[in-house]
């Protein structure tokens, strides 16, 4: 479904109108709703309060830093600084971009009170504090900038964006389809766990209380070492089953199982492998007791993936909740 995503431009003002300006084109060619102030370039405490408005509308907040700190509210705050505040107090992910060198900006672009560019030294040390930023060094810069640092973070950080009053309805039997499909994925995997084992004489599968001995080996001096641990099919399935809940891949359980036998037992845990043989007879053995089922994604896929039964669950349960 196409989707657009609102983009708050935060900044000075007169001293970055051409800069806004590439930055507002690069934004609507990549079908981005650019936003800000443009709309009201006069700010006041009383014009702030609608910015913040416009602002919860936006899924991204763009901040350019130049050689000015701006102007201040009456507690000494810079109306960028505010609006840089209230995106990070709304968790709107931040894009920030400084000038690289901004004591050689002209006269115009820069502060001449030491206080002001104190100020702007300390916003830009906060703003670079735990956050990746970018820096430019002309206007040219910025359309490039932009465009990269967008797409990387509507990638990292998927928004809600906003798409137009024809499509919902279109989205919304889109999401009833893949609903659909994952019910249906989950009736086949219940199906295939239901379905009868074919009669083979003499099969009579150990119970949970059963003994195996499991082996792996370690590394230690640069010397391959042997192990071995003798444990049971009820504590196989207490270390394996809180990772079956969801969809897992045969590694997950494998490296579960593992980590579970090898703390137990406090085997040194340098390059050690369990038994590849060893691990696929658990799994036959899982599967024999009604407690997993392994399926595969699709049927292009070959990755095992393991979840568990009902049957499972209900022993996952017993053997994991705390009792009064």
């Amino acid at each position: 479904m196409q989707k657009r995503h609102q983009v708050f431009i935060s900044s000075t003002y007169t001293d970055l109108k051409e800069e806004r300006a590439l930055v507002t084109q690069t934004l609507m060619q990549m079908d981005c709703i650019p936003a800000g102030m443009e709309l009201f370039p006069a700010t006041d405490e009383e014009q702030f309060e609608f910015i913040k408005k416009v602002i919860d509308d936006c899924d991204y907040y763009l901040l350019i830093i130049g050689g000015r700190y701006g102007s201040t509210t009456d507690d000494g705050i810079s109306y960028t600084e505010k609006e840089y505040e209230y995106a990070v107090e709304q968790s709107i992910p931040v894009i920030a971009l400084l000038h690289g060198s901004p004591g050689l900006l002209s006269v115009s672009k820069s502060e001449i009170a030491s206080e002001m560019r104190d100020r702007l030294d300390n916003f830009r040390a906060r703003v670079s504090t735990g956050r990746l930023v970018k820096y430019w060094s002309s206007g040219s810069d910025l359309p490039g900038q932009v465009a990269i640092s967008i797409a990387q973070t509507i990638s990292r950080f998927p928004r809600v964006g906003w798409i137009r009053g024809n499509n919902v309805a279109s989205e919304d039997l889109l999401r009833e389809i893949n609903d659909l499909r994952k019910e249906n994925q989950s009736l086949k995997s219940k199906y295939e766990s239901q379905k009868s084992l074919p009669a083979i004489e003499d099969l009579n599968p150990a119970d949970l209380d059963s003994t195996i001995t499991l082996h792996g080996t370690y590394s230690a001096s640069g010397t391959r070492h042997e192990w071995s641990s003798n444990t049971n099919w009820k504590e196989i399935f207490y270390f394996i089953s809180p990772y079956l809940t969801e969809n897992a891949s045969e590694a997950t359980v494998k490296e579960a199982l593992r980590a579970g036998i090898v703390a137990k037992n406090r085997i040194s845990t340098f390059r050690n492998i369990l038994n590849d043989q060893d691990f696929q007879t658990v799994t036959i053995q899982m599967k024999i007791l009604g407690l997993v089922t392994i399926s595969t994604l699709n049927e292009h896929s070959r990755e095992k993936l393991w979840k568990l039964t009902p049957n499972g669950e209900a022993l996952m349960y017993k053997l994991r909740v705390i009792q009064k």
